[in-house]
C-alpha cells in the first residue's frame, strides 16, 4: 500500500506499460495533473503541441509507427472534440492510443451550469469513439480503470481507449495498492481444428490468393513463407503494404489484386476486413474465404468465411505454416507474376507527374524510411504505387480518409522512432490543418521532411466537379500562403522543387541536414487516379 494521489496513479501506470511520452495540451482542469508530472517528467516526457488535435494524431503516428500504446492529454470539451478526428482515425486503423482527457469538477457533472469547457455528455462521446471509456474520480478508480484500459489496449483487437478524470479528482490521495507487474493479454486460444481445416481448403486451391491488411504486421516473415509455399498473390492496400516487401514477385497492390480477383478460388484474409474485395470487386459461391481475424465481430460482419480462424496473426500464420507441411508445395508462377506486375506498372506511368514525384520519394528515402500519406493527389497514386519493403513503413488514414492528419502524424512517428526517417507528404489544404506544429517540430527538434505539394486548390474536389459536374466548380480553390516563407518564419529548413529530380535531390539533402525540414513541391492538374482505387466488380 502506498499513498498516492489520482494523478501519480495514472502516471505510474502509464510508466509501468513503457508509455515515456506524453502528447498534450495542458489547461486549467489538468493543472493538477501537471503539476504531478512535473516530478516524473525525466521518465515521462510532455511533449507539448500548439492545438489538441496535433496531440491526439502525435500519438496515433506514434502508435502507428511502433504498434505500441502511446498516449496523450488535453482538457475536456472543446480540447476533447478538437482531438476526436484523430480519436475516429486511430478507431479505423486499429492504433493503440490511450485518451487521457480532463474534465469540469465532479459536483457540477451533468447540471448544465455552463462552466468552462462543459459539453453535454463528454463521456458517452468518447465511448462511441473508442474500445473501452471510464470516468475516474479517486484514487481506488485510478487503479482499477487503467487496469481495464491496458486489458482492452493489448488483448484482441488494438483500439483507443479514454480515461475522464474531473479538475476536483486528480489530487485525491488515498492509500492503495498499485499494480506492479503489466497485464497480460487476454487473445484467444488458437484452434488448430480450424488450421487443418483451412490448411486443407488451401492445399487444393488452384489460384489461391492472401489479403493482407493492418493486423497481418507482426507475421510478416512467416506471412512470406507462406505464400511462396502456396504461389499465392498477396495483395494489400494502405496499412497492410509493407508486410510483404513490394519487390517479391508474389506482392502486388490493389489493381493487380482485382485483376486475379476473378480467378481466385480460395482466399486468404489476415488481419483485414476483405471489405474492398467481397463488398466491390464481387463474391459468389465458387469464392471459398478463410479468415485469420482476431475480432470475432468482425470476422462475420461482411460474410460469413467458410473457416474462421479466431487468432492473433503472429500467432496462426505460423500454426497454417506448419499445417501445409503436410501438403505438396505449389508450382511457382515466379515467370507469369514478375510479368504481370511488369505490365501493371507500366499503366501507372500514364499518371505523371504522382508517380514520379513518388518514385523520386522512394529512391531517396532509406528501405526503412516511414511514409506518412495524406489526402492528396499524390497521396491516393501512393496507395497502390508506392513500393513499401517493412511493415509500419506506409501509414494511412484507413477507411476514415481523414483530411489534414499528415504532419503531426509524422511528427508522432518520428519521436516515436528518432533513428528512421520519416516523411510526409501533403497537399496545400490538408497541410494548413496543421502547419502551426511546424513551431512544434522546432520546440522539440523533430526532424521530419514535411512535402507539401501546392496546387492552390482541395485539388481532387476541384478535379470531381469539372470532370463531373460541367466545370461547375465551388468551394474548391484557394489561396495558399508561401509555404517556403512560412516555414522560414518559424525557423524551419525550407526550400522549392519543381521537378521529381530536384525533390529526390533535396530530400536527400534534409536526410543529410538532419532536424526539420518543408518542401514545396508546385502542382497543377493531374490525371484522376480513381480507376485505380474504386476497381470495378469482376465476380457474383
Amino acid at each position: 500500500m502506498a499513498d498516492k494521489s489520482t494523478a501519480e496513479i495514472i502516471i505510474e501506470q502509464l510508466l509501468l506499460y513503457d508509455i515515456d511520452t506524453l502528447y498534450c495540451l495542458p489547461g486549467v482542469q489538468s493543472d493538477n495533473f501537471f503539476n504531478a508530472l512535473f516530478d516524473y517528467q525525466d521518465r515521462l516526457k510532455p511533449l507539448h503541441v500548439r492545438h489538441e488535435q496535433s496531440a491526439a494524431y502525435m500519438a496515433l503516428g506514434a502508435a502507428m509507427a511502433t504498434g505500441q500504446p502511446q498516449a496523450f492529454c488535453v482538457v475536456p470539451g472543446p480540447g476533447f472534440l478538437n482531438a476526436c478526428a484523430a480519436l475516429s482515425t486511430a478507431y479505423a486503423v486499429n492504433a493503440p492510443v490511450f485518451a487521457l482527457v480532463s474534465q469540469i469538477g465532479s459536483g457540477a457533472l451533468g447540471k448544465g451550469f455552463g462552466h468552462l469547457h462543459e459539453i453535454p455528455d463528454q463521456l458517452g462521446i468518447m465511448k462511441t469513439l473508442t474500445k473501452h471509456a471510464a470516468r475516474v474520480t479517486s484514487p481506488e478508480e485510478a487503479v482499477t480503470e487503467l487496469r481495464a484500459c491496458f486489458d482492452a489496449l493489448l488483448s484482441g483487437r488494438p483500439r483507443p481507449v479514454a480515461i475522464e478524470v474531473p479538475m476536483d479528482c486528480w489530487a485525491k490521495r488515498s492509500d492503495v495498492k498499485v499494480p506492479e507487474e503489466p497485464i497480460k493479454p487476454n487473445n484467444p486460444h488458437l484452434d488448430l481444428a480450424s488450421i487443418e481445416r483451412a490448411a486443407d481448403l488451401l492445399a487444393g486451391a488452384k489460384n489461391p490468393m492472401i489479403v493482407v491488411g493492418g493486423g497481418a504486421r507482426e507475421a510478416s516473415a512467416d506471412l512470406r513463407r507462406l505464400a511462396e509455399y502456396l504461389q499465392a498473390p498477396v495483395s494489400a492496400f494502405r496499412n497492410g503494404q509493407g508486410i510483404m516487401d513490394a519487390r517479391h514477385y508474389l506482392s502486388v497492390t490493389s489493381p493487380l489484386g482485382n485483376k486475379l480477383w476473378k480467378e481466385c478460388d480460395v482466399v486468404l484474409g489476415i488481419g483485414t476486413r476483405l471489405q474492398p474485395q467481397i463488398q466491390m470487386w464481387g463474391s459468389d459461391d465458387k469464392l471459398k474465404i478463410i479468415r485469420i481475424e482476431v475480432d470475432e465481430k468482425e470476422m462475420h460482419r461482411i460474410r460469413v468465411p467458410d473457416v474462421a480462424i479466431l487468432a492473433r496473426a503472429e500467432k496462426a500464420v505460423p500454426a497454417l505454416l506448419n499445417a501445409m507441411n503436410f501438403h505438396p508445395p505449389h508450382p511457382s508462377r515466379e515467370a507469369e507474376m514478375t510479368e504481370m506486375k511488369s505490365l501493371q506498372l507500366a499503366e501507372y506511368e500514364k499518371l505523371t507527374p504522382q508517380y514520379d514525384y513518388l518514385n523520386a520519394i522512394r529512391t531517396a528515402l532509406p528501405e526503412d524510411g516511414i511514409f506518412v500519406d495524406e489526402l492528396t493527389q499524390v497521396g491516393y497514386v501512393s496507395r497502390f504505387a508506392y513500393p513499401v519493403y517493412e511493415p509500419r513503413t506506409f501509414l494511412s488514414t484507413g477507411y476514415q480518409g481523414t483530411l489534414g492528419w499528415g504532419f503531426a502524424s509524422a511528427l508522432g512517428a518520428k519521436s516515436a522512432m528518432p533513428d528512421k526517417v520519416v516523411l510526409s507528404i501533403s497537399g496545400d489544404g490538408g497541410f494548413m490543418f496543421t502547419a502551426s506544429e511546424l513551431a512544434t517540430a522546432i520546440r522539440h527538434n523533430i526532424g521530419v521532411i514535411a512535402v507539401v505539394f501546392n496546387d492552390n486548390a482541395f485539388g481532387n474536389v476541384r478535379r470531381i466537379q469539372i470532370e463531373d459536374y460541367d466545370g461547375r466548380t465551388i468551394a474548391s480553390d484557394l489561396n495558399s500562403p508561401d509555404f517556403v516563407k512560412l516555414a522560414d518564419a518559424f525557423g524551419v529548413e525550407s526550400c522549392r522543387a519543381a521537378s521529381p529530380a530536384a525533390l529526390q535531390q533535396e530530400i536527400e539533402k534534409a536526410i543529410e541536414r538532419g532536424g526539420p525540414t518543408l518542401i514545396e513541391v508546385p502542382m497543377e492538374d493531374v490525371p484522376s487516379p480513381w480507376s485505380y482505387i474504386m476497381l470495378p466488380k469482376v465476380r457474383g
